[in-house]
């Protein structure tokens, strides 16, 4: 799997063979070992409780449905979005 194809997989459905767990892929993770890893966010549980995400390898994911929203476009993000480009209250 290119780098590319991970980023793709932001904002998509996927489900996690092993365990079956399944949500939104909110976030990517590429670490200093060589584990690539997502973060499936479910949905709004029917009492309106927002439940935690889980990091899955990415080998272990398969697409579970639709594409939730775009994947952002990090080539043109640029470095000036984030909260230290927030002023203080």
């Amino acid at each position: 799997m290119q780098t590319s194809d991970v980023i793709e997989l932001l904002g998509t459905q996927q489900r996690d063979k092993v365990t079956g767990f399944t949500g939104m892929v909110s976030s990517v993770c590429f670490d200093a070992y060589g584990c690539v890893q997502a973060v499936l966010t479910p949905r709004v549980g029917k009492d309106g409780q927002i439940p935690e995400g889980r990091w899955f390898d990415v080998s272990r994911l398969e697409v579970k449905g639709k594409r939730t929203m775009p994947a952002p476009s990090f080539a043109t993000y640029g470095l000036a979005h984030g909260p230290a480009e927030k002023p203080l209250p």
